[in-house]
């Protein structure tokens, strides 16, 4: 399936618009990753179990919303955007949202 954050695909024409698709996904960061992040944040660098966690979760997402496209029918989704937000009391919890039109080309 042809996913983009364009609203079309080059060469090829939109048949037929079959709605707008979602994918969530929540996931909850651990009190060891956040101990990481911590002295990451306290010396510098790059906090590698965030961004595996943040890979992770997009892809899910991602994933997600081209199943459900793919129950509609649709062969490619455009216009495609990816949302990340922090939930919870504590900021515990990363949410990643991604949003498009799933659609049939010719």
């Amino acid at each position: 399936m042809i996913i983009t954050t364009t609203p079309s695909v080059e060469g090829r024409t939109i048949r037929e618009y079959q709605g707008i698709v979602f994918g969530e996904v929540i996931s909850g960061v651990n009190l060891v990753k956040d101990f990481m992040a911590g002295l990451t944040n306290m010396f510098g660098g790059r906090s590698g179990s965030y961004e595996e966690e943040l890979m992770k979760a997009r892809t899910g997402a991602m994933q997600e919303m081209e199943q459900r496209a793919a129950e509609m029918g649709a062969d490619a989704i455009v216009g495609v955007d990816v949302d990340y937000e922090v939930l919870g009391s504590d900021n515990g919890m990363l949410m990643v949202t991604v949003s498009g039109t799933a659609v049939r080309l010719d």
